[in-house]
């Protein structure tokens, strides 16, 4: 029976199954992963092989293979070694489909950032948790805001965890939580005393300049709704008769200047609050004097929007921002005790807060704020 013949290199040395020499001398090694044939070069052979005169430094080609073995051993597919961070966050977006407008955007910006950020262009494979963390911290030290940097975590995470339920990696280097790696900077929305309340809301009342808000704002204060909620409230989702607010959509407006009726934040969003015998007064002094001199625009199939600005659009979020911004300043510069800052969102809070103090039942409170959780 005739003997196996060894491939051997020009040096008489032994190669290895899959090892071969070019006609130029080049070492080659072809493997095989899901049954297509990839292939790894090198001008060396062993790390002990001299560097060939006139050869760009490279690194062995058994040095390749240990490599390359070690992650096929782990079930990780050497094919993608080379996809970068960038790559992967593409990937990764490209299979959130079905995502609302907002959350789009908010995609769209950390592709944005990634793609001015050298962290972008780095192997996917290469980075570890501390470069993770690193990454995070510079962008911090950059002056972005911590709730930037959390929506930037917030697409890297998931996208890593791809690579890792993918067989690319074998552990997330952004599964830590945030808490110790970068400082928070948002500020804190407190809720203000019913005292603060009653004084704001008679300011309001009484003031010659906002006094036209107060319906509004009174609202704000004792139903606790989502400031995009009572923005996108239209004629029929004010039942006066039964004195119910059916909430089950939001409006919302982008820098593009386009607006969009979106679903509640959550699903627990959708709910119907009863009117208080003073929110029904407040409701139904808006719907008799809504003005009949704007147009009746329609958003996406929405229209008869309670409050509307001077081009007859769904008002938004920042106009009641920045008027909240201002009554508060003229309050401030009225008073010698001053009103903290107060927000839409503040109004909520405190309606919460006042509600809690109430001892209204738990459930019935998560159900009025519309929160998944209690």
């Amino acid at each position: 029976m005739p003997s196996l013949k060894l491939r051997r290199d020009s040096k008489r040395r032994v190669l290895h199954t899959g090892e071969s020499v070019r006609a130029n001398g080049k070492y080659q090694f072809k493997y095989v992963v899901n049954g297509k044939a990839k292939f790894l070069y090198s001008w060396r052979l062993t790390p002990s092989d001299p560097q060939p005169a006139g050869k760009l430094p490279c690194v062995s080609l058994r040095e390749l293979e240990k490599s390359v073995n070690r992650d096929l051993e782990s079930r990780l597919d050497p094919s993608y070694r080379n996809l970068t961070v960038n790559e992967l966050v593409e990937r990764y977006l490209k299979t959130r489909t079905g995502v609302r407008e907002s959350t789009r955007i908010g995609y769209n910006f950390v592709r944005n950032l990634l793609k001015n950020e050298e962290f972008g262009d780095r192997k996917m494979c290469e980075v570890k948790t501390s470069d993770a963390k690193l990454f995070l911290i510079k962008l911090q030290s950059d002056g972005r805001g911590s709730s930037t940097i959390k929506t930037v975590r917030g697409v890297l995470r998931p996208a890593f965890q791809m690579a890792v339920d993918d067989d690319l990696l074998m552990k997330n280097p952004f599964g830590f939580e945030l808490v110790g790696v970068i400082y928070n900077t948002e500020k804190t929305r407190l809720a203000i005393t019913r005292e603060q309340m009653n004084k704001f809301l008679k300011f309001i009342h009484d003031d010659n300049i906002y006094c036209k808000y107060y319906e509004a704002i009174y609202i704000l204060f004792h139903t606790g709704m989502r400031i995009s909620e009572f923005c996108g409230l239209t004629l029929k989702d004010i039942d006066l008769e039964n004195r119910i607010i059916d909430i089950n959509h939001q409006v919302q407006r982008f820098r593009s200047g386009k607006y969009d009726i979106c679903p509640t934040k959550t699903s627990a969003g959708t709910r119907k609050l009863p009117m208080t015998e003073e929110v029904y007064q407040m409701f139904k002094s808006l719907v008799e004097n809504r003005p009949t001199d704007l147009p009746e625009v329609i958003v996406k199939g929405y229209a008869g929007f309670l409050i509307r600005d001077k081009d007859g659009m769904p008002e938004v979020a920042l106009h009641w921002e920045h008027r909240f911004q201002h009554a508060v300043k003229r309050y401030n510069d009225i008073y010698k005790i001053q009103m903290p800052s107060i927000t839409p969102h503040v109004c909520r809070h405190t309606y919460c807060s006042n509600q809690a103090r109430a001892r209204m039942n738990p459930k019935t409170l998560q159900y009025l704020m519309g929160h998944s959780e209690i």
